[in-house]
């Protein structure tokens, strides 16, 4: 009968057995959580001064210099008029229709959590492209956090820090951050080994080489993961808008809890706008990093 059971039931822990390992693992995190909630909360408090700051400085600015500087910003790094007229009608079309404040918000969350992944996650992929054993350890790391359910996420940090700001910047920190990680390493990676024989032949230290020559030949790759990035971290604002994270996040979950239809279009809608332009402006930029290597190259 045993033996019956086994060919046509997959084995399974006892019912019990399984609620205890539950238990004892959720125990073991409350616990954590409640011992040391508040010193790690103490660590993330200057970070939450700056968002709030950023925020503030968004939103006190007059929306016509907000638009004037990102148009201004998105014309420098891509050298394009049409991008920055386009820029200028969807910032205007959002405040128009009364999304400006939510916006605002959004852009301060994405930018500082884009910030916080490049600070991060440039000098790991560094640290993975010098080392092979780095990488092995790293990159299954990079494959659970690029396949773990954005909710899941939430859960930890939750339980952990509660419901605010923090807790949502850095889910979408964890989410948003393996493309910069992945890309910094493939990109140094590609880097023509001759060049940096040619570099070391004329004495340059290891310092000099990443600085010099690495960094610069890589920063087209690189800027495809900043890229990738910025996506991740907007596809992710109305997740992390369940956890108390203000933007343009919070109408769409209202939106979905109440059926307004409309309401979630157009907060949508304001997304995919930030999104294209975020991404526009990246790439234009990595295009034209590329032209000026390529112009160096060939001079």
């Amino acid at each position: 009968m045993a033996e019956s059971n086994w060919i046509t039931e997959i084995p399974q822990l006892e019912r019990s057995e399984l609620r205890d390992i539950r238990k004892t693992l959720d125990t073991a995190y409350r616990d954590f959580s409640r011992e040391h909630g508040e010193m790690i909360e103490a660590f993330f408090d200057p970070l939450l001064s700056f968002l709030v700051w950023f925020e503030k400085l968004l939103l006190a600015t007059p929306w016509w210099l907000v638009i004037a500087v990102v148009a201004g910003l998105a014309y420098l790094a891509s050298r394009s008029w049409k991008l920055s007229l386009g820029v200028v009608v969807s910032f205007f079309l959002i405040g128009y229709f009364g999304m400006w404040e939510d916006a605002m918000s959004t852009m301060s969350i994405i930018l500082v959590c884009t910030l916080m992944a490049i600070i991060l996650g440039v000098p790991i992929g560094i640290l993975m492209a010098r080392s092979d054993r780095m990488q092995t350890l790293i990159t299954p790391v990079l494959d659970v956090m690029q396949t773990m359910p954005a909710f899941v996420y939430l859960i930890p940090v939750v339980m952990l820090l509660g419901i605010g700001k923090i807790p949502g910047v850095i889910a979408v920190i964890i989410y948003a951050i393996p493309p910069v990680i992945r890309l910094t390493n493939l990109g140094i990676r590609l880097v023509d080994k001759d060049v940096l024989e040619a570099a070391t032949a004329y004495g340059a230290s290891p310092m000099q080489r990443l600085l010099g020559v690495q960094l610069p030949l890589a920063m087209p790759t690189i800027m495809a993961g900043i890229n990738q990035t910025i996506m991740m971290a907007l596809s992710m604002v109305v997740i992390a808008s369940m956890i108390g994270v203000a933007g343009l996040g919070q109408p769409v979950l209202k939106s979905i809890t109440n059926q307004y239809f409309t309401l979630g279009l157009l907060n949508g809608l304001a997304i995919v706008a930030l999104a294209i332009i975020f991404d526009r402006v990246s790439q234009a930029y990595a295009k034209r990093t590329q032209r000026h290597l390529g112009g160096a190259d060939h001079g």
